[in-house]
């Protein structure tokens, strides 16, 4: 931060000021004295009324004496901000509350109490409270409206008073120093605050406990001189930075988070205190006192001089201002944080404050943070300054922001240890990040160029060579091509004063992070860089000079007879400006020994001071193009400077964001940070140098000689520019060519070599004018030519079809350019996106791909059916609109215009696609598409998608895909089964899918029948199983229809009482478990062997009953079934019936076994009556190929088994 006195007001009759108080809302500022009470106002920034630029203003816009004092001491005087009222007090205990009325203040209420004198009164944030303590220790509480809340006598002498930011506590500290913490609703003492940056102070507990009203010894003075806590009104720029500081009269200073804060930041101030405040955000806490100086040419004698100190919430000292005067009894600081105002003697000074804002412009933008109450991060806004777009990013413990081109970096804080403690995030123009790297060291001075990042802490550098891509290449960056583009960044960690400095890759984190500077009492300062060299200016005014590419070296030091705050060089590093700490702006030459640091091997540099020396300076630019020009900015005044010579002021409080081609841009901060929500291009201000200026007025009303030899004495591109554009003006091609030249403009040369060879003036000075943008000056010429042919080849390279269509309409031209501009036009109104004016244009013009377009963005769709009609057939364009209807959904226009074109698989893709399948497949069979059977196929598979499978089924049938038909029907078998109420429909289900396999492999066989190839046909049985897959329903299609066949079959022949038969067709159920069901196989099982009275086959089937997975209470009844059935009856076989022999080995075989046990011959069942057949003559089903016995199979006129007619 800058500070500087900017205005002095003297009190009438020499009255001594005791008290200053300043408005933070509205801006007035009360002083109080000797008899006296006034009432100041300065012009504000919010005001409207000042001078644009200028932060501060000093004139007054009310200065009232108020009467009520009665020529008393006022000593202590308080705004409330929020109801606009001023509280003052005198040394004879009155106390007066003062409100506004029409312009003027006037008494409200008085209050005087003769018995002791009030030492400090305090509102609270919200203004609804206040609290006055008198010195004979006296607390009285009230509300705004007049009435007391509450009131204490404290047994000890008062000094000062605070409320906490919520308003919940109060702070009383007495003129002992100690500090006691009461509750603010019932006047409840808590406790004492533990103070340890003084450690004589009495015991608190005891002095409470002292006698009562004690006052204060005649002349002894008052220890504690403030008590102040940051209200947090504005938010905190660090949640954790301490708020609440406690000053005492010997210059120490407690700095407290809260009030039972156990680590304390502890500040020596090395002066005599009188007051203390902290700025309107809580970031500036400034102390104001005396302290000894040495005499002028006498140094060892000492005497007071008035000074205020700056400091950070965490005790870091910012600056100094000396004050003239003897004492200073009274700070107080502007709500904007810009000023701050002093009671020094009879005299009230102002000082103007330049805060260090965390800002940085690159690539047109403006990047700058600020903080917001309802949130506990920085609010960082990236501001085009050009276009206005404004983007908004959220960034935790931000330490401050650089920019460079076309990036940004943001230093910040991290949550981290040690080694990952602080961050880096490089940004570009709208916030994204680009890259990020966790570094090592404190950020406390950070610097940006083309390609490297600097960081220094008190005592260490890390150069960080990045590599983001450019968006610009410029001839510097094209020559350092090589040294950018490594295979991987490159990182320099190093110490002030260390020689030899070495690379750090990235692969050598360990040894970056394990990096630990050496100890100096000579530390850092400042820093400087652009892209050759690095400058690093440390506290006794040593400079180092480091070049940065393509190694980072030393190259030089150099002394300086100051301590340097602000460090700058010009663009060819042979100069350096230097602003010190006291505000002294000072400009040196650099000049290098080359021969005698050969000889030495070091670099020796002498540093030799120019004659220029500002004071009370708080920023300066060096031009980026000119080593001769700089500005400062000196108090509230903006002074360029060629060479040592300064040109005239501009009044303007701005900081300096880019000194560009004779033009200095800067930017209105303070405003901005008003409302930092809404920033305004009328922020940024743009200043020409003195050279533009004259360069200009010598055009304007001079020669053209005179100004070509004054530019000569000025040489600078842009003035050259001007140069050549007024010589082209007048048609002096001499001149302008020479200073197209000048100013390396090739196209420029380029264009004056063109002109000249035209033949007449005329052309030549509407090339001229059409050359500078001036096209209606140029067509004038034109048609005063009668030449409105070349008027409109001008509009048209300049890209004017508005002027062209004039033109045009004029009667000069054919169709085909009115159809040309009418498009150009569609496109301009289409680029800002004017619809309905793009597509009159695009009418007249008959471009229907981008009328297709329009009508399809605005959802026009009926306006892009009536296009299909007017299209011919088989335009591309038909396609176009086809793809537009199916996006949408609209299928039949889709068709009508995919059909128009010539497209027919694009219209049934179409309907497939949007699920018309009915249509899709109309349109498939009208048109004879080959591809019919894939189309059913998708068909299918979307309406088992949709559970419709009976649908699905006959579309798997249609399109000769028996196998996933037989896959559904199976599918649809099994649920069937599972509800055990329709077993024939199972059956009849399970027969569907059996024949659909059949038919499969029947159509596979005659197909490769047909080629007479075993191998084509062994290949289209293998292409079956493969598509059945491992599905043993599919690949034994008969299993699950024989499994319900017999079910039935078993429990038809138990109800014709045909028990032999029912048992067997029961045994031969076992084969089919996978398909019934393990408890209803057995259970029939049981059921027939009961009633066959084959006992061991039931207690077998019991037994499985019993051991099957089931509820405990099945378990039970099947248990105690069996033990009522096998009590009665023992587990046996009563009827042996006969056995059959195998016809393969002759061995005994059962009727129900499917296959001999002995040699593994199949044997094949009867669908009649479940019995094997062992003999020659026997029927067999076409179809299904089971077989029957011929004397039962007579009576059926179907096949049992598959129902198919019997021959």
């Amino acid at each position: 931060m800058w500070i500087y006195l900017s205005k002095k007001i003297a009190i009438p009759k020499d009255q001594k000021l005791y008290c200053v108080s300043w408005n933070g809302e509205q801006g007035w500022i009360a002083c109080g004295g000797d008899g006296l009470l006034k009432v100041l106002k300065l012009e504000s920034i919010d005001d409207g009324k000042q001078q644009k630029g200028i932060a501060a203003p000093n004139n007054l816009t009310m200065n009232q004496t108020l009467e009520g004092h009665h020529k008393a001491k006022v000593q202590v005087v308080c705004w409330n901000d929020c109801y606009r009222k001023l509280t003052s007090s005198d040394d004879k205990g009155r106390i007066v509350v003062w409100q506004l009325y029409k312009g003027t203040w006037h008494e409200e209420m008085v209050n005087a109490r003769n018995k002791s004198v009030v030492k400090d009164m305090k509102w609270t944030a919200d203004g609804m409270k206040i609290c006055i303590i008198y010195e004979d220790g006296a607390v009285i509480v009230g509300s705004v409206d007049g009435s007391r809340l509450w009131g204490k006598d404290l047994k000890t002498a008062l000094s000062r008073c605070e409320w906490s930011p919520d308003g919940k506590f109060l702070l009383f500290g007495s003129m002992k120093g100690n500090i006691h913490i009461f509750d603010s609703k019932s006047g409840s003492r808590l406790m004492s605050m533990k103070i340890t940056c003084i450690s004589d102070l009495p015991n608190p507990s005891l002095e409470l406990s002292s006698q009562p009203n004690a006052q204060q010894p005649a002349g002894e003075q008052d220890i504690l001189v403030g008590i102040v806590w940051y209200n947090g009104i504005k938010g905190y720029a660090d949640p954790n930075s301490p708020s609440l500081a406690v000053c005492y009269i010997n210059g120490w200073c407690q700095l407290m988070r809260s009030e039972v804060d156990e680590n304390p930041v502890l500040l020596d101030t090395g002066m005599t205190i009188s007051q203390a405040q902290w700025n309107s955000n809580g970031t500036i806490l400034a102390i104001a006192g005396s302290q000894e100086q040495p005499v002028a040419n006498e140094p060892e004698v000492k005497s007071p001089s008035s000074i205020v100190q700056f400091y950070t919430p965490y005790g870091h000292h910012l600056k100094s201002l000396k004050v003239p005067g003897t004492n200073i009894s009274s700070l107080s600081w502007e709500g904007t944080g810009l000023r701050i105002a002093l009671a020094v003697d009879v005299f009230v000074y102002f000082a103007n404050v330049r805060p260090d804002y965390k800002w940085a412009y690159f690539n047109k933008t403006l990047a700058y943070c600020f903080t917001k109450v309802e949130r506990p991060e920085h609010c960082v806004v990236f501001w085009n300054t050009k276009t206005g777009e404004k983007n908004v990013k959220y960034i935790k413990r931000l330490i401050s922001i650089r920019g460079h081109g076309d990036f940004c970096v943001i230093a910040t804080k991290t949550d981290g240890a040690n080694d990952t403690k602080y961050a880096l995030i490089m940004c570009n123009s709208i916030g994204s990040p680009v890259e990020s790297k966790y570094i090592p060291i404190e950020p406390i001075y950070l610097a940006m160029t083309e390609c490297h990042v600097i960081i220094a802490s008190d005592k260490s550098i890390m150069i960080w060579q990045y590599k983001a891509q450019y968006s610009k290449q410029s001839d510097f960056s094209m020559a350092m091509n090589s040294a950018l583009r490594t295979k991987e960044e490159i990182e320099y960690i190093f110490d002030i004063d260390d020689v030899n400095i070495k690379p750090v890759s990235s692969t050598q984190d360990k040894l970056k992070l394990n990096f630990k500077s050496a100890d100096t009492t000579d530390t850092i300062c400042a820093i400087y860089a652009h892209n050759e060299s690095l400058f690093v200016a440390r506290v006794s005014g040593l400079v180092h000079q480091y070049s940065t590419l393509p190694n980072v070296q030393l190259i030089s030091k150099f002394i300086l007879k100051c301590r340097p705050q602000m460090i700058s060089a010009s663009c060819d590093s042979k100069k350096i400006s230097v602003i010190d700490i006291n505000g002294i702006f000072s400009l040196h030459k650099l000049n290098t020994s080359t021969q005698l640091a050969r000889k030495k091997k070091l670099p020796v540099t002498e540093v030799e001071s120019l004659n220029v020396e500002r004071k009370e300076v708080w920023d300066m630019r060096w031009s980026e193009d000119n080593p001769d020009l700089f500005a400062i900015m000196e108090k509230t005044k903006m002074y360029t400077f060629r060479g040592v010579t300064p040109e005239e002021p501009v009044m303007s409080s701005a900081y300096i964001c880019d000194f560009n081609n004779l033009m200095i841009k800067a930017v209105l901060l303070d405003e901005i940070m008003m409302a930092p929500d809404k920033p305004s291009r009328d922020h940024v201000l743009k200043y020409e140098t003195r050279s533009l200026r004259d360069t200009k007025e010598i055009l304007r009303s001079v020669s053209i000689d005179d100004a070509l030899v004054f530019i000569k004495d000025n040489p600078h591109p842009r003035l050259w520019k001007l140069l050549a554009t007024a010589s082209l003006e007048k048609l002096d091609f001499n001149i302008a060519y020479k200073a197209f030249i000048q100013c390396a403009d090739y196209q420029g040369v380029q264009f004056v070599k063109r002109i000249r060879e035209l033949d007449d003036r005329n052309k030549q000075l509407a090339e001229v004018a059409a050359h500078f943008k001036k096209t209606d000056e140029a067509e004038k010429i034109y048609t005063n030519i009668d030449r409105k042919d070349l008027a409109i080849e001008m509009r048209m390279q300049a890209g004017d079809w508005f002027g062209v269509l004039q033109l045009l309409r004029d009667g000069t031209g054919d169709d085909t350019q009115l159809a040309t501009v009418h498009d150009k036009i569609g496109e301009y109104y289409a680029d800002r996106q004017q619809w309905t004016k793009a597509l009159q244009h695009y009418k007249k013009s008959d471009n229907f791909e981008k009328l297709i377009q329009i009508y399809y963005l605005v959802e026009d769709f009926k306006s892009l059916e009536k296009l299909i009609d007017t299209l011919p057939e088989r335009s591309n364009l038909l396609v176009n609109i086809g793809d537009q209807f199916v996006s949408v959904g609209i299928c039949e226009h889709a068709v009508t215009a995919y059909l128009k074109a010539g497209e027919t698989k694009s219209a049934i893709d179409c309907c497939v696609e949007l699920n018309q399948w009915d249509r899709a497949v109309q349109l498939a069979e009208k048109y004879n598409v080959k591809e019919i059977e894939d189309i059913l196929y998708k068909y299918a598979n979307h309406l088992v998608d949709k559970n419709k499978i009976p649908e699905a089924i006959e579309l798997y049938q249609k399109a000769n895909r028996n196998t996933e038909s037989a896959k559904l029907l199976t599918k649809v078998a099994r649920e069937v089964g599972r509800v055990k109420l329709q077993p024939m429909k199972a059956k009849m289900l399970y027969v569907m899918a059996a024949l659909e396999i059949e038919t499969n492999k029947k159509r596979l066989l005659d197909q490769n029948g047909e080629s007479k190839s075993t191998a084509s046909a062994l290949q289209g049985l293998m292409q079956h199983d493969s598509s059945t897959g491992f599905d043993k329903n599919l690949d034994n299609s008969w299993h699950g229809a024989e499994a319900y066949h017999y079910y039935m079959l078993a429990q038809r022949q138990l109800s014709e009482e045909n028990l032999v038969d029912a048992l067997n067709t029961s045994l031969r159920l076992t084969e089919y478990e996978d398909v019934l069901g393990a408890r209803e196989l057995y259970s029939v099982l049981a059921l027939t062997g009961y009633f066959a009275h084959d006992f061991k086959t039931c207690s077998r089937a019991f037994m499985k009953l019993e051991t099957l997975q089931g509820s405990d209470e099945d378990k039970i009844k099947f248990q105690s079934l069996a033990v009522d059935i096998f009590t009665k009856y023992p587990p046996r076989r009563e009827d042996q019936s006969p056995k059959n022999e195998c016809p393969q080995c002759k061995c005994e075989a059962s009727d129900y076994e499917s296959h001999c046990s002995h040699c593994g011959t199949p044997f094949y069942g009867c669908v009649v009556t479940g019995r094997n057949i062992f003999v020659n003559e026997f029927w067999r089903c076409n179809s299904c190929k089971h077989r029957a016995f011929d004397h039962v199979v007579y009576k059926y006129k179907n096949c049992p088994m598959c129902h198919a007619e019997r021959s």
